[in-house]
């Protein structure tokens, strides 16, 4: 390898190192929001419901807590094909429908139970949209809960930077 060449190529890779605290640092909810929007008001207040279902709030913040939510919304529409966007729109439609002839009462309004209950639905439903529609939610919940800066720092112990050097630190004396 040609050392004017391997030199150039460290001084790019040096400043791309240098630069990625900034550009990772300058990520904010605003900056990385949806650009459209993707679910109707009911559809993401199902959504929204949903989450909280599935990683609820106990001594620890839940999904809903953490933006979850919107994790899940903008991988579906930045991740996702049409089609299987729609498959989404029209399985959190059919959640509404399944607890409105379960329990006779919108998704939103129903208990705990009762939501797990229709979630079980969804999942042991006969059409393969709905499982995987709720597979899909299930998932991307779940990911958008553990790469959540909250799970991150606190359970995970995630540094950004891992292997700091510490240069400043006494050395025991070499016994003689």
């Amino acid at each position: 390898m040609e050392r004017r060449k391997a030199v150039k190529q460290m001084a790019f890779l040096a400043g791309g190192l240098l630069a990625l605290p900034a550009w990772a640092n300058a990520w904010t909810s605003a900056s990385v929001g949806l650009n459209h929007t993707l679910l109707s008001a009911s559809q993401a207040d199902t959504l929204v419901d949903i989450v909280d279902t599935l990683i609820p709030a106990s001594d620890t913040p839940g999904a809903k807590a953490l933006n979850v939510p919107d994790f899940v919304q903008k991988m579906l529409a930045d991740c996702y094909e049409p089609a299987v966007q729609q498959k989404v729109r029209d399985g959190l439609d059919g959640v509404y429908t399944m607890a409105k002839a379960s329990f006779g009462q919108s998704f939103s309004a129903c208990d705990t139970t009762q939501r797990l209950d229709v979630l079980k639905q969804l999942q042991a439903a006969p059409e393969a949209t709905k499982q995987e529609m709720y597979a899909l939610i299930k998932n991307l919940t779940i990911q958008g809960y553990t790469t959540s800066e909250y799970v991150m720092t606190k359970f995970l112990n995630y540094n950004m930077i891992p292997g700091h050097y510490y240069g400043c630190v006494p050395a025991p004396l070499a016994a003689k």
